[in-house]
């Protein structure tokens, strides 16, 4: 009998990214246990105790966040080379990230009014707001908690999308890298005494804590992409790397530092064994997984407690409905959008090619 039929085999490069989308899954997966179990715990209450070992263990799951930020500059400076120009990238991420979050906002919504918890409810009106990821600059609450690094995330994109189009070109670049991460050593050094005049462009919109992370990303897409880097690269990525001794407590800002290790580790291709099925599923849900997990999970946890359900058994149905709510966006509204994007964006690039031809052979 013939050899039944297998996947074919990575090679080194796809098994490269894919290990960073393990990662990513990871580090969703530990944001979500964070949340159900010590989070939840200070916020409503368990009814079991976790080992103290366990406990501390999942405070860390918080930091993940700063591993999708990190994977967040390393993806987006490969997007901006592979895009023509700021209209394209601003389609492709509006399409990334928008129709999933709408999904998102409406089950959450729905869900905290039927389940609570009823301290994060939030009008239609803020829910619309959030639909737009200004809401915040707005003044207006988050439908999930979790919603506030998608924020950060979009406001990235922008100054992005700012810079590289304008710019373009990496020594330009690097020095505009240089003058943010000085600023952000001063903002997390003296976060204290920032005028208040100052407050919302330094903790907002330059995200002085955060953004060392993506330009940390960044330099190490370049150090992948182009090989060794130039001294003056390699000292601002220490600088990136670094950053965390700074900005976050103890024993955090070690953790914050193992992100980077971690990330550079599997970009060199070290842990392409994270690259397997179950893995690169999570990895693949890991945005719907974060959109929907939070509030859903807390109303879910709640009901098992009222229905008289062991706390452990609420947090296991927690996660198994996050879990299906994040595959469910994934498969039907996170992928199809993604799909039909990538299909129009094929022939429009077709046609404009054959027209610009056409016009130059008239």
């Amino acid at each position: 009998m013939g050899k039944i039929p297998t996947e074919p085999a990575m090679n080194p490069s796809q098994a490269r990214l894919g290990s960073l989308d393990a990662l990513r899954g990871l580090a969703a997966l530990g944001v979500v246990l964070f949340h159900y179990l010590p989070y939840y715990d200070k916020l409503f209450g368990h009814s079991f105790e976790l080992p103290p070992l366990l406990t501390d263990t999942l405070l860390f799951g918080r930091y993940g966040v700063h591993l999708f930020f990190i994977l967040s500059g390393f993806v987006i400076f490969m997007t901006l080379e592979r895009t023509r120009n700021a209209t394209w990238f601003g389609l492709a991420r509006g399409v990334r990230l928008l129709p999933a979050l709408w999904a998102g906002i409406i089950l959450t919504f729905i869900s905290v009014h039927l389940l609570g918890p009823e301290n994060r409810a939030v009008s239609l009106e803020t829910a619309l707001l959030n639909a737009t990821l200004l809401h915040e600059y707005l003044g207006a609450e988050h439908v999930d908690g979790a919603y506030w690094s998608l924020v950060v995330e979009v406001t990235f994109y922008s100054w992005m999308a700012l810079l590289f189009y304008t710019l373009r070109d990496w020594s330009r670049l690097r020095l505009t890298f240089w003058a943010w991460m000085l600023v952000s050593y001063a903002g997390v050094i003296w976060w204290k005494q920032i005028p208040d005049s100052l407050e919302f462009l330094v903790k907002d919109l330059m995200f002085v804590k955060y953004a060392p992370l993506f330009i940390g990303g960044m330099l190490i897409y370049r150090i992948y992409r182009y090989g060794r880097p130039a001294i003056s690269d390699a000292v601002l990525l220490a600088l990136a790397v670094c950053h965390g001794l700074f900005a976050y407590k103890f024993p955090y800002s070690l953790f914050v530092l193992g992100c980077f290790v971690v990330f550079s580790l599997a970009v060199a291709g070290r842990l392409n064994w994270l690259a397997n099925a179950p893995m690169l599923w999570l990895g693949g849900l890991s945005y719907s997984l974060y959109l929907v997990h939070q509030n859903i999970g807390y109303g879910v946890i709640a009901w098992s407690y009222n229905a008289g359900l062991p706390g452990w058994l609420g947090v296991c149905l927690a996660l198994g409905m996050a879990l299906f709510l994040a595959s469910l966006i994934h498969y039907s509204v996170e992928k199809p959008a993604l799909r039909r994007f990538r299909n129009w964006r094929s022939r429009t690039e077709t046609s404009q090619t054959v027209g610009a031809a056409a016009k130059a052979i008239g």
